[in-house]
């Protein structure tokens, strides 16, 4: 097996959990919502069941943060304008330094990967700046590319192929590490690099989907598959 040379990461659930912070941020916009006479749509769980709906659409790509907050707004009987999509947004951003955790090791994996020269990016489906932020927050410092800003999703292969020429690296001497079977494991295997499986949570990998090339259940298992430090014997 050749030395991987470039790494790119995901980053909700494997690098850091942000603990439902856009859920979060649409409930606060729901209360400001209904203070400006809106009505509300059913039970309390009626509204979580839809906030979650909407994110799933939205993460996948079926419309913009923007958009998906103008829907919401005018779901709720009120005139969508531009100070509630900057509202949604400012509490959206204000969240993270108080949800946004990174997951065990993850800091201290990152920094001995990089003492080992190797290229690192994060690829991610989201909007900016809030992607940007999580991945700092999360102890990244390198590039962070986002789906909004690159114009497609996972697990498109242009995505992965952003991501490599980003990297700088070969496709069979990269690898990408995520916890999503379709977005991560089968788009990195599409772009022709190999997939680790991010599986803290203990899960059951999808028997639809090709298996990853490796599973780690803790992050610094990282360490032990990208091979030693430049220069060791």
């Amino acid at each position: 097996m050749e030395r991987i040379t470039g790494i790119g990461f995901d980053l909700d659930h494997t690098l850091a959990i942000d603990n439902t912070l856009e859920r979060v941020a649409f409930e606060r916009l729901l209360e400001a919502v209904l203070a400006q006479g809106g009505r509300t749509c059913g039970t309390l769980t009626d509204e979580l069941d839809a906030i979650d709906e909407l994110l799933r659409h939205q993460r996948r790509g079926d419309f913009s943060v923007d958009d998906a907050v103008r829907r919401f707004v005018s779901t709720h009987g009120v005139t969508p304008e531009q100070r509630h999509v900057a509202a949604f947004r400012e509490t959206a951003l204000g969240l993270i330094d108080d949800l946004v955790i990174p997951l065990p090791n993850v800091r201290s994996t990152l920094e001995a990967l990089g003492e080992r020269g190797i290229a690192m990016a994060v690829l991610t489906n989201g909007w900016n700046p809030m992607q940007v932020r999580k991945a700092r927050r999360a102890g990244f410092a390198g590039p962070v590319l986002v789906s909004s800003e690159i114009g497609v999703q996972k697990p498109a292969a242009a995505a992965f192929e952003t991501l490599l020429r980003t990297l700088g690296s070969a496709p069979e001497r990269s690898c990408y590490v995520g916890d999503d079977p379709h977005g991560d494991v089968a788009g990195a295997h599409a772009a022709g690099m190999r997939a680790i499986w991010v599986d803290w949570e203990h899960k059951t990998f999808p028997s639809e989907v090709a298996p990853p090339d490796m599973t780690v259940h803790q992050f610094d298992e990282l360490l032990g598959i990208v091979g030693a430090p430049v220069g060791a014997t």
